[in-house]
């Protein structure tokens, strides 16, 4: 007696692994959407603690942090000035606001990697002896890097002031922004740099077009049309680092430019740091009453600039993002 035994022909076997493979391919996507959304939703988070901090240190010392001071060298973030209100006292109490930012004595708290201060979507490697931060303070929607006393050559004197909630050496007060506080950007997010000159990344470096804008309007354009893959074009890559250092490539951006465009550089005291992120379509952001939202690449412009000012006397309708 011959005993029949069933089995998979291959062509049989070559069909089911090809639904196998469309299987995985169908599924892959959602799988990598659901851990993005559980990314974007930690950053959103982080924002929502940076912009509670920001109201206790405002309670506590009766104004908001300053952006940034001079000389540089001793220009401390708002970030490194809110910690104490975010259960940092251990790295807080590490820095010494007496001395530089780079002094020997503020390299533990300068090097220290705070999860707080860390998107998950953003996977680039920071190198050793470096503390990163994603998140920015919002300076407003000028080009200004230095306006008033603090620009000692008067190369922006004809231009408007700056807007933003943080300034160098100016504390803006919550009464200060007539705009409202929900109505106006405390935090958004920026890429860590690359920290190597010898190669451009479109969005973690900052760059030289060589130009000097007149206005922001100008500076958009000037940097869009800028090869920016031109090494010649390369500015600074050590961006986002260390984070207690208050400069343009560390921790602060501008709504001059559109979330997500180049950022630009045009010294002398002429800036264009925009607001970037790995998520895709656009970027989050930390309001200044502390809540927070997430703007696409796709928001007008002069939503984002107003979203940027602080007593511009914009009104944002509730469906412009």
């Amino acid at each position: 007696m011959h005993v029949r035994r069933s089995a998979f022909t291959l062509i049989e076997l070559l069909v089911v692994i090809a639904i196998i493979g469309v299987l995985i391919a169908l599924l892959l996507p959602a799988v990598q959407s659901a851990r993005e959304a559980a990314r974007r939703a930690q950053c959103l988070n982080n924002l929502k603690q940076l912009g509670i901090a920001l109201h206790t240190y405002h309670d506590a010392n009766g104004t908001f942090p300053l952006g940034r001071t001079i000389p540089s060298n001793t220009s401390y973030s708002a970030i490194a000035r809110i910690l104490p209100f975010v259960e940092q006292t251990t790295v807080a109490d590490a820095l010494n606001f007496d001395h530089a930012w780079s002094d020997a004595a503020n390299q533990t708290g300068s090097t220290t990697n705070l999860q707080l201060l860390l998107c998950p979507s953003d996977t680039a490697e920071i190198p050793a002896g470096w503390g990163g931060t994603n998140y920015r303070g919002n300076e407003g929607n000028s080009v200004v890097m230095w306006h008033g006393q603090s620009d000692t050559g008067n190369v922006n004197a004809g231009l408007p002031a700056p807007n933003g909630l943080f300034f160098s050496s100016v504390g803006i007060k919550a009464a200060d922004v007539r705009d409202g506080l929900s109505q106006t950007a405390a935090f958004s997010e920026h890429i860590l740099g690359d920290f190597d000159n010898t190669r451009a990344t479109r969005d973690a470096d900052t760059f030289w077009p060589q130009t000097y804008p007149a206005n922001a309007d100008e500076a958009v354009q000037l940097c869009r049309t800028m090869d920016w893959r031109d090494l010649q074009y390369q500015r600074v890559s050590d961006v986002g680092a260390p984070w207690t250092y208050g400069y343009h490539s560390t921790t602060s951006y501008w709504h001059s430019g559109p979330p997500n465009s180049v950022s630009c550089m045009f010294p002398p005291s002429r800036i264009m740091t925009v607001a970037n992120s790995r998520h895709p379509g656009g970027v989050n952001v930390g309001m200044a009453d502390g809540s927070v939202k997430f703007v696409k690449d796709t928001v007008n412009l002069e939503t984002w600039r107003a979203l940027g000012s602080r007593n511009g006397g914009e009104i944002i309708s509730a469906d412009a993002f």
